[in-house]
């Protein structure tokens, strides 16, 4: 039989799973959606059935965005399915993809801005546990992500917590482009950095367990970038604001990019991290070995194997990424605190 023909086959065979995306007529799903649909992010011969869920306006656009999927002519992509209604959007999920939330307005004050996102998620969780499969994995990108991901988590209280995840990987990228940018390497050549906390511009990048391959042999990022300064200032604030500075370029928020995170983060999720190798995620705090706050959705380094997450523990904490790591779940606590009063509301 040719491989062609086989191939064929076996994709015939295989049961798709169903992906959902919301806020799937926004520009950060325009990014994503073709991805997902060639196999980037499941597998290369893993078929898909994508759901859109978008507001009723919305629709229309939505129309445009299943036209074009169409016309790519993607042999996995089995079904797209838009709507909105999450009766029809959270059926039988294998992955939910949540992007869709409300963003801050000019005048809106922090606390309202996290009780229309607690409607929303409180909502989306409760859909979630209604709805789709108890092995859904569940990833949110729509700000502020991880306490969004802490509401919709705790609205669907028998899926389990470990399958929420909040996204972090945007600035995980970010922090490795930098590194490699300063040392003239490619980001392949660059690992274990990692994102400590909220998304948020308190969130703390710890190159302090970094390793950068130069002429073969993998060096200390410090030791690698010899520039202290530069690793304890600027570059933290780097990548603390640098959504911030994309949207005052191009005056609209990091898609591309937060995109490309979203597939990094799906991908490792079903497929597993290479060995030796770690990731930045927002994922539950509990029974974590670095002292931060139960919980709470905070992001950790971690290890993924067989679509399971696990905190990578036993790493060094000096004082200067103590104090960051602190004030950054100071501020998911708080957030946490505010949003859990509407959530009973």
């Amino acid at each position: 039989m040719q491989l062609s023909v086989f191939l064929c086959l076996v994709l015939q065979s295989a049961e798709p799973v169903r992906v959902l995306v919301t806020g799937a007529a926004g520009q950060i799903a325009y990014s994503l959606l073709f991805g997902i649909a060639k196999g980037d992010v499941f597998g290369k011969d893993q078929p898909i059935t994508l759901i859109l869920l978008d507001i009723t306006p919305m629709l229309p656009v939505l129309d445009g965005v299943v036209m074009e999927l169409q016309d790519c002519a993607l042999p996995l992509l089995r079904e797209v399915i838009p709507t909105d209604k999450e009766e029809v959007a959270f059926k039988d999920l294998d992955a939910a993809i949540l992007v869709g939330s409300m963003p801050r307005r000019e005048g809106m004050e922090r606390k309202d801005l996290l009780k229309a996102n607690v409607a929303i998620f409180k909502s989306q969780g409760a859909a979630l546990e209604k709805y789709a499969k108890k092995t859904v994995k569940v990833l949110v990108v729509g700000n502020p992500a991880n306490t969004n991901c802490l509401i919709a988590a705790k609205s669907a209280p028998s899926i389990p917590k470990e399958n929420f995840s909040c996204l972090t990987r945007l600035d995980h990228n970010r922090a490795r482009s930098q590194v490699a940018m300063r040392c003239g390497v490619p980001a392949t050549q660059v690992k274990n950095v990692i994102i400590w906390g909220n998304h948020s511009s308190t969130q703390y990048p710890d190159v302090h367990h970094c390793k950068v391959n130069m002429a073969g042999s993998d060096l200390a990022c410090f030791a690698a970038v010899k520039d202290d300064d530069w690793l304890k200032g600027a570059f933290i604030s780097t990548v603390q604001q640098r959504g911030a500075a994309v949207i005052a370029a191009r005056k609209l928020s990091s898609a591309m990019s937060a995109a490309k995170a979203i597939c990094d983060h799906m991908r490792d999720i079903w497929s597993g991290t290479p060995e030796g190798e770690f990731v930045s995620m927002g994922v539950y705090s509990s029974s974590n070995s670095y002292g931060v706050a139960e919980d709470l959705i905070y992001s950790f380094p971690v290890h993924i194997k067989d679509k399971q997450w696990k905190i990578v523990d036993g790493l060094a904490i000096n004082d200067f990424s103590r104090g960051k790591m602190d004030a950054t779940a100071a501020e998911l606590v708080e957030e946490r605190d505010t949003a859990v009063t509407f959530l009973s509301a």
